[in-house]
């Protein structure tokens, strides 16, 4: 309806810069006058010429304190009534409704209007060409400490000659059909989950632009009735979640959840509307059972995120410092130095995921994005992050042992853990719990992303207990052989074997780096990613070097290499990412850019929309492209005529993405979802998909187009 308005205005706005200055002003009726309100029918243009349709508005100016209704009034009210009967070439006229007010006296709530309304009218034209006669009976309830009905009667010709417009009249039908809430798009505002609470609903909404004073309508079954919302705001304004009370049900009562409703979301100027399925109920504070389910939930996440295709380069690291366990003695006894390593190694991934949390919690409080992963959208992360798996690669290799002076000497010895196995101190297996939670964020395992989706929509408090469950979940492996000694008995003893496996492990950590850098090629120049990967190859020269020489060679190489671990670091800061290549992954699917605001139209003309949000960095997207997606019988159905697959890149940041998933509650990816004419509202799928779940939400999101 507001696109269709804005085409024929800016036409009409078009054709009066065209027009001579002395144009005759475009048609309307006289005022009517009725008590609290006045009235009258305009047109933007006075003649029929070729239009299909006449932009219209029925205006209305109500006197001091009065007031007129929304096509939901609330607890009292009428909406407008139309008659047009005694109308010649007249097609099926619409009326619109500017986003309303809320007003509340003697306890009731109401929605409407004050001082002045347009309700923007769609007038079709029976006959192109032909002159149109309207006949107009309206009938507006105006309200102050009464309510009156007030009626009006309007007769307005418009000749077959040229449709001369009026600017005035064109700017004031444009601006209040501008006001008829739309998708959203324009005005930066998405309505995501609704869902079912023991009283009512619970909304969630985000905004481009800080919300500052926002207002939900809900429009429910005929009967229903609810009350003004309990709103709370996050992430500097830009999120909400509101509490929605349902006063009155309709008679039978019936379930919120499943029922359909329509929601419209005001905040000054802008508006969005949305009509959505009501969720299962959700606990809105969840009692002592619900969070120790919730934390169960975070802990079980975090185990199975060790197994993870994302995890994988991570496993060089535990693996050998599980190996390094070695002499286990008899009765299953473990040397404390031993035990002392793998609580370290814990508490260095617990740390790093309550540093994650403190992130996450400053991030929201300044009003920016969150979200599992996103540091990897950083080139000089990625950056930061390949040097030091190369170096963690070089150390394993053999290639440095660093000499530096006095106590710092002693502590990054200690740290690599190239000292004698007597002197080796907790900093290195900390930092390899801390690198492996770093380099275990692209992913999102199952159950990962539901506790995440739970603690960024809430507060720091929830934030920091959800995180630590993560972290501790993913600490188990080493916290349960540092409980029970003897499980460490069933690996191999130490030997030689290890001297081949710390070089293979080192190799891995060299590829680790070459992915990494793979990731920065698409977010800087490749010229830039190019440039690291030389220097970070002028790194493990310069150590090599560096170790075959005396003292002063090793000192100018210890200060060679830290100069140029900082120099790989900084260069991606000296190009300009929008000068990044853009890659076309060869795909037989047919790919199209994501494009939110296209998928209820699409799912009108009755197509199935599949998304897919991935990232380069995101390696469980990977497997679910390489093993699901791409592979027939999935890639077939996509390909097919009536199937639209939209592609989300999220390689590097993109708020329209970011605000995407949070409207669905997500905060990590993989993210999947199908919308249809079965599935308007979409259905999500899980982290990890297979083919099964892929063609049944496919084949239910067809519905009725199958």
């Amino acid at each position: 309806m507001t696109r269709g308005f804005a085409v024929l205005i800016a036409a009409a706005l078009g054709l009066a810069a065209l027009a001579r200055s002395g144009a005759a002003e475009a048609a309307a009726t006289p005022w009517q006058e009725a008590k609290g309100a006045s009235a009258r029918l305009v047109t933007a243009v006075d003649g029929t010429g070729g239009l299909a349709e006449i932009p219209a508005g029925l205006h209305i100016r109500l006197d001091s304190h009065w007031k007129t209704y929304w096509r939901s009034p609330g607890d009292a009210g009428l909406p407008p009534a139309l008659d047009w009967s005694g109308s010649n070439n007249l097609g099926t006229p619409t009326l619109a409704y500017p986003a309303p007010h809320r007003f509340q006296l003697f306890g009731l709530e109401t929605y409407g209007y004050e001082t002045e309304v347009v309700f923007p009218l769609t007038l079709p034209v029976a006959q192109a060409g032909q002159p149109q006669h309207l006949s107009l009976a309206a009938t507006v309830l105006v309200c102050s400490d009464i309510c009156i009905p007030a009626s009006f009667s309007f007769t307005l010709d418009l000749p077959a000659g040229a449709a001369t417009p009026d600017p005035d009249s064109a700017n004031l039908i444009n601006r209040y059909a501008n006001a008829v809430p739309g998708d959203g798009s324009a005005a930066g505002l998405a309505i995501g989950p609704v869902a079912a609470t023991e009283k009512g609903l619970r909304v969630e909404a985000t905004a481009r632009e800080p919300f500052e004073a926002p207002d939900i309508f809900v429009e429910g079954a005929p009967g229903d009735a609810f009350a003004a919302p309990r709103i709370a705001t996050s992430e500097g304004g830009r999120r909400l979640v509101a509490e929605i009370d349902r006063i009155q049900a309709a008679d039978p009562p019936s379930a919120l959840a499943g029922s359909p409703v329509t929601l419209t979301l005001v905040d000054g100027p802008r508006s969005v509307e949305a009509k959505a399925t009501v969720g299962p109920a959700v606990a809105m504070a969840p009692d002592a059972g619900a969070w120790l389910g919730i934390l169960g939930v975070a802990l079980l996440g975090g185990l199975i995120l060790n197994l993870m295709p994302c995890v994988l380069p991570v496993l060089s690291l535990k693996l050998l410092s599980i190996v390094k366990l070695g002499g286990v003695e008899a009765g299953g006894r473990m040397p404390r130095r031993q035990r002392l390593g793998l609580l370290a190694t814990a508490a260095g991934i617990v740390v790093s995921f309550l540093a994650l949390a403190a992130g996450a919690i400053g991030l929201k409080a300044a009003g920016a994005s969150v979200g599992w992963g996103i540091q990897f959208q950083e080139p000089v992360f990625l950056a930061a992050m390949a040097v030091i798996v190369t170096l963690f690669g070089c150390n394993l290799l053999g290639l440095f042992e660093v000499t530096l002076p006095g106590r710092a000497m002693d502590a990054a010895a200690r740290a690599s853990g190239t000292g004698r196995p007597e002197k080796s101190g907790l900093a290195g297996p900390f930092l390899t719990g801390a690198f492996a939670t770093l380099l275990a964020t692209p992913c999102s395992a199952p159950f990962v992303g539901t506790a995440l989706g739970f603690a960024l929509s809430r507060g720091p408090a929830e934030i920091g207990a959800i995180f630590a469950a993560l972290g501790l979940g993913m600490a188990l492996p080493y916290l349960l052989i540092a409980a029970v000694p003897g499980l460490a008995r069933l690996l191999p003893r130490p030997g030689r074997w290890m001297v081949w496996l710390k070089a293979l492990l080192g190799i891995a950590l060299f590829g680790t780096a070459a992915w990494l850098l793979s990731i920065l090629a698409v977010q800087v120049p490749p010229a830039a990613a190019a440039a690291v990967a030389v220097v970070l190859v002028a790194i493990g020269l310069v150590l090599w070097l560096r170790r075959r020489g005396g003292t002063a060679v090793r000192r100018i190489g210890a200060a060679a290499a830290v100069g140029l671990a900082l120099a790989a670091v900084l260069l991606p800061l000296r190009f300009d990412r929008s000068d990044a290549a853009t890659p076309q992954a060869a795909s037989a699917i047919p790919w199209t850019r994501f494009e939110r605001a296209a998928i209820p139209g699409l799912v009108r003309e009755g197509k199935v929309v599949f998304v897919d949000v991935t990232a380069d960095w995101c390696l469980t997207c990977k497997v679910n492209k390489l093993l699901v997606i791409d592979r027939d019988p999935v890639a077939a159905v996509l390909g097919e005529a009536g199937v639209v697959p939209m592609l989300a890149d999220w390689t590097n940041p993109d708020q329209a993405i970011a605000d995407y998933l949070a409207a669905h509650g997500r905060y990590g990816i993989p993210f999947n979802a199908v919308y249809g004419p079965g599935a308007p509202d979409g259905i999500l799928l899980p982290e990890l998909l297979s083919t099964e779940t892929v063609l049944d939400a496919l084949a239910k999101a067809r519905g009725a187009s199958s």
